[in-house]
């Protein structure tokens, strides 16, 4: 090994000492701080190390490592040793590094890990050594091979240096008011380069429905498949366990009224009203039965049970959210005033900035005057979707290529 001609032994050896390296590293300095490569840093970082791949190239005749690093010998060990940290990767959750670090192993953050980083910092620089090689040696046959490589290293470069320009916000809305403060991860205040105002919140929720529950335990009945009744239109009738349901009223904006024995509802459209049904309990032998209102209740009313013998009672659970939007004017710094429509994995986007629908006021459901939302800033990512790009451009190549080397 070392001697003549290099091959896969010494890549696996290169590996191997990259991974102790990395580990005395970590034990000495701790994990990678990557906020601290922010731009501009990350830029000049970026072009030094492109400066350095292709000085190392212009010297590979008198440096037989870079030869050597550029051939399959190395390639297929530092693919090996890649996989091999990423599969631990996947299969160990992964912290995020804005939590506290006390009490949680190096292997949950795997992307501060300096063995993690440095087997993966060999693999892109014998990718870049390689695409370097066909670039200055183009042949059109080549193409797909050097889509694959460029567009690869292009992708973990800028995805690696880029995560410090990344900018995770979110921002809490008020209707009728214009908001231009986020906060970040930490809980740090940030004044934004834009405001938006909150014009109209609004949910759609799937119907009412009806559980058992345990009246000593609070637990849905049966305890291994609870079992639900939904209220949809139509619905009159229905079974639970053994009770035989019918509803006799239904009420989808309602309002409680408290007699002297009982709570009774009746329609009020209005903020902070609640669903409400009017029903029927029987067993099949019709010895036990019940009658009376259940309700789930809002920020303005309490829920409402029926309690249907020793054991059990019946009750409404909130209502689930079908979908909810939000209808916002974003304004910016350069003077932009756009009109849109927020709702979950349909954000608004301008200058830079994708703004999601995070959450609302649950306490208050469908009458929430309050919308959250997620701000997204990465000025990285068209770079990392360039390398992407590239890299399935090149698998339609080697595809096509194949196809009329079969046909010949």
């Amino acid at each position: 090994m070392w001697k003549k001609t290099w091959g896969i032994e010494e890549g696996i050896t290169t590996c191997g000492g990259l991974i102790v390296i990395g580990l005395i590293l970590h034990l000495f300095t701790g994990g990678v701080d990557w906020s601290s490569f922010a731009w501009p840093l990350n830029l000049y970082l970026a072009i030094a190390y492109l400066m350095g791949l292709l000085v190392l190239y212009f010297l590979r005749k008198k440096i037989y490592f870079v030869q050597w690093a550029m051939s399959y010998k190395a390639a297929i060990p530092s693919l090996i040793a890649v996989v091999i940290v990423t599969f631990f990767m996947g299969m160990i959750k992964q912290v995020p590094s804005t939590i506290a670090s006390e009490g949680i192993s190096i292997f949950h953050r795997m992307l501060s890990f300096w063995p993690f980083i440095l087997v993966y910092f060999w693999m892109t620089t014998i990718v870049g050594l390689v695409s370097i090689r066909h670039l200055f040696s183009f042949r059109l046959r080549k193409i797909p091979f050097l889509l694959n490589h460029l567009g690869l290293f292009i992708a973990l470069v800028s995805a690696t240096l880029g995560s410090a320009d990344m900018k995770r916000l979110t921002m809490t809305t008020r209707i009728g008011q214009a908001e231009w403060r986020a906060t970040d991860l930490q809980g740090h205040l940030t004044e934004l380069p834009l405001a938006i105002e909150l014009k109209n919140f609004s949910i759609e929720e799937y119907p009412p429905k009806l559980m058992l529950i345990d009246n000593a335990t609070g637990k849905a009945l049966p305890n291994d498949a609870p079992e639900h009744l939904l209220l949809e239109d139509g619905v009159r009738s229905g079974i639970l366990s053994d009770w035989r349901i019918e509803i006799l009223d239904k009420l989808e904006m309602a309002a409680s009224v408290s007699g002297q024995d009982t709570v009774k509802y009746v329609e009020w459209p209005s903020m902070g009203a609640t669903s409400a049904v009017r029903l029927r309990a029987t067993t099949p032998d019709g010895k036990r039965q019940a009658t009376g209102w259940v309700s789930c209740g809002s920020f303005l009313f309490p829920y409402q049970a029926l309690r249907l013998d020793s054991t059990c009672s019946l009750v409404m659970p909130d209502r689930e959210p079908r979908r909810y939007s939000s209808e916002v004017t974003i304004y910016t710094e350069s003077g932009k005033q756009i009109k849109a429509t927020i709702e979950v994995n349909q954000p608004a986007e301008i200058e830079g900035w994708k703004i999601y629908q995070l959450s609302y006021d649950e306490s208050k459901g469908r009458w929430s005057d309050i919308s959250i939302f997620e701000l997204v800033s990465d000025p990285w990512l068209p770079v990392v979707y360039t390398g992407i790009i590239l890299m399935m451009l090149g698998a339609v190549c080697m595809f096509v290529t194949a196809q009329k080397k079969e046909e010949q």
